[in-house]
Formats: C-alpha cells, structure tokens, sequence
C-alpha cells in the first residue's frame, strides 16, 4: 500500500470512528441515561427495582405522554414508547413511497421473523401464532370458526368481556347453541370457589369454556390452568381471553394449557394500537374456520387466519419495535413494578372511610389492574372528580356486580402522579 493510498485508508477510518463516537454524543440525553440505569440495575433483583424510582424515570422518558394529564387507564389501551412510534411512522411514509411494492415486497417479507418473535414471548411455536388486529378479533376467529351445533353448550362468565358474550350470544341466535352463563363474585382469592364456579357448571353437552385470563372490570387473575386441566379432563375445549395477561405478568401461554388463546398487544406491549395475536394449538388449526375465507378453510396452517387482504403493514412490522422494548425491561421486572404501583395507591387508600377495594393486593390474583368502589357514592362520581380537580385520567366501571372506578397505572407512572390520585380519592371521601 503506497503512502498516499494508506493515508486515505486512515483518513477513512478516522471518519468513521468519529461518526461512530458522534452517534453516541447525537442519540437523545434520555436514550443514553436509560442505557446507564439498565446497566447499573442488572445486578438488582426485581423485587427491588420495583420501588427505585430513579431507575423507573428513565423507563419514563422513552414514552411522550403528556405532562398535564395524569393517565391512570391504560387498561384500555397503552401509549407506545417513542422507538414504536417512530418505526410506525417510518414504515408508513416508506410505503406510500410505492404502495403495492414496499408494502407487500418489503414490509410483509417481515412477517414470518416477527412471527418468530412473538412466539419466542409467547413460549409457543410460531406455527401456532397469527397476526391480528386486538384479542376481540382473535377470540371471535375462534368463537365464529368451531363447528358447534344446536343443542351444544358453552361455559362463560358474566364478567366476561362484552365483544365475547355478544359473539356467543349470535351463535346461540344462528345455530341453536346453549350459554350457560356463572357468575363470579370478586374480588377473590379463593382459588377452589373460582374453579369449582366453572366446573360445576360442566354436563355432559358442554363442549367449550370461555375464561378470561385477567378480568378487565377490575383485574382479577383466573386460575386458567386448573379450569383448564378439569375441562379437558371432559373433553372440553378451552378458549382463553388473554387481552389483558399477555405481556402484563410473566407467563408461557402453552403453561395455561389453553387450546386457544388472543391477545392485544397495544395494552402490555405497547405495540401500536390496533395490534393483536391469536395462539391456536397446533392440533386445532385443521378443524377452526379463519373469519375470512380462503381456498382451504380447513387446511393445517395458522396464516390461514391472517387472510384480512391489505392491512396497515406500517402497524405489524413497528410491533418488532415494542417487542425489544419489552425484553429490554425484562418481563419479571416490568410484573413486579405493576404490581408494586397497584399496591402502591391501593395501601394508601384502604382505610379511607367508605372506601372498598375490588381487587386483591395478592401478585397471584392481581397486577397493575385496581378498581375501587366509595359507598354509597356511583363510580361516575370520583372519575368525574379526578378528572376535573386534579386531571387524573381513570374509567368508571358498572358491569354485572362490579361497580367502582379502575385505576391502572404503567410504567412510565411514577408513585408521584400516584400520591395525586390518592389526594383526590381522600378529598373526595371527605365530601358530603
């Protein structure tokens, strides 16, 4: 190598060691002290994470949610840190470059490596995931797709999620199948009363089980894998609502034993809204019609279920995005902090005169998900009242025997924005 050519070379080197060096220096002051505080916490157990709030400002800072208003109901749908954010808006402008070439020649040929990826969370094989839109979408593919026929009967619960009981409900309409319908009375921590609700309501012609995995009205967590284990003891097969559970708390969905199960993955994964999973175990792909048709509904391959034709590519590949987001937390320390904000406000609140607690402090029963009820007050009462005194955003819940306000805080939520909330639910107990 000549003088001059070694020059250049080192020249060149230099240029793109500097780049290397200014990129550290260009990325974003939070991006850089969230990489520090993951460093300095991998040592620390989550059980004690939990309550470091320094290291959970940093979590903070990789969303954008606003500063004016504190948002407490993220049981309906979360916001996405900024790097899903910004892929969805990336992937969008890239496909309007040229639509039909790099929606379906670029983006879908991402399809099958986030299908990889979200098994690998899910613990299952990715022969057995589909890629959706929401849970309600997921569960009525399976609810509408089962060949049941008249006479039939399915097992669910009045606490169940209103897309799933109207789904059940027009089948029985359309072919003469039969609810039986039990109803739970939660909070509960009495895991035989919460098994022995489903099985007794077991006969011979029951052929489903519809549970929910984590009722949304107010957080409590169902024994699936034992209601489970006592269906299939009948030959009954086993949907489960994972809307709320998948992401929220550490789990494998093949551990609950389930035969079908649907997620969200805009509430605990914070993928962008209007992203969903559907697991169906591998044996009961065949005999499951997809909710839109293909040239074989019976075939053995769980894409058959993905057949919506052109769809917001922009949206499923940014879901990549939220899935290293999750991981870089880790899903232990981001159960164990939702848990810990839960009982956070919860502790607080309890011995306020009126006040009754619809949700169980117990990690096994509950996590983030809190719902609380002020005698002889109506739930709508204290939403309005946090809203406007104190601009805490939370929903007023009236289901069934359910009635209270849910509270469900994320981890961007600091026990600061808590300590406002617990303010105003004391202010209001105050007031005649």
């Amino acid at each position: 190598m000549s003088l001059n050519s070694r020059r250049r070379f080192l020249q060149r080197a230099g240029m793109f060691s500097a780049t290397s060096f200014l990129a550290t220096l260009t990325a974003p002051a939070w991006s850089r002290n969230l990489q520090q505080a993951l460093q300095n916490a991998s040592a620390i157990s989550p059980e004690k994470l939990a309550s470091d709030e320094d290291f959970w400002y940093y979590i903070q800072q990789s969303f954008t949610v606003s500063p004016s208003l504190i948002n407490l109901n993220n049981g309906g749908v979360s916001p996405a840190p900024k790097t899903v954010q910004d892929a969805m808006k990336r992937y969008y402008d890239l496909s309007n470059e040229a639509p039909s070439y790099y929606m379906w020649r670029v983006l879908d040929q991402g399809r099958e490596p986030l299908r990889r990826n979200l098994a690998r969370v899910a613990g299952c094989s990715p022969e057995e995931i589909a890629i959706n839109r929401n849970s309600s979408e997921g569960l009525e593919t399976v609810i509408f797709g089962m060949q049941l026929k008249a006479g039939d009967e399915v097992v669910a619960a009045k606490q169940d999620y209103p897309n799933m009981i109207n789904a059940y409900k027009q089948r029985e309409i359309r072919d003469g199948i039969k609810m039986v319908w039990i109803n739970l009375e939660l909070p509960s921590e009495d895991e035989d009363y919460l098994v022995n609700q489903y099985v007794n309501a077991f006969s011979p012609k029951t052929r489903v089980v519809h549970i929910t995995h984590i009722i949304n009205w107010n957080g409590q967590i169902l024994p699936v894998k034992k209601i489970a284990r006592e269906a299939h003891k009948r030959g009954i097969e086993v949907v489960v609502d994972g809307a709320h559970s998948f992401a929220h708390f550490d789990f494998n969905v093949p551990d609950l034993d389930a035969d079908y199960f649907a997620g969200s993955l805009h509430k605990w994964l914070y993928a962008p809204i209007g992203s969903g999973l559907l697991y169906v175990r591998r044996e009961k792909i065949k005999k499951i019609f997809p909710m839109f048709a293909v040239d074989n509904p019976l075939k053995d391959d769980i894409r058959k279920f993905e057949a919506l034709g052109t769809r917001p590519f922009f949206i499923e590949q940014a879901i990549g995005k939220a899935i290293e987001f999750h991981e870089m937390i880790g899903a232990e320390r981001k159960e164990k902090r939702l848990h810990y904000l839960k009982n956070y406000w919860m502790e607080k609140v309890k011995h306020l005169p009126g006040v009754k607690l619809n949700t169980s402090l117990h990690p096994k029963w509950g996590c983030a998900i809190g719902n609380v009820g002020i005698e002889g007050r109506k739930p709508g009462e204290l939403d309005s009242f946090l809203l406007d005194k104190y601009r805490v955003h939370t929903v007023a819940i009236e289901w069934e025997n359910i009635k209270g306000v849910r509270v469900t805080p994320n981890v961007y939520t600091t026990t600061k924005q808590l300590d406002v909330l617990v303010d105003g639910i004391t202010a209001f107990c105050k007031m005649k």
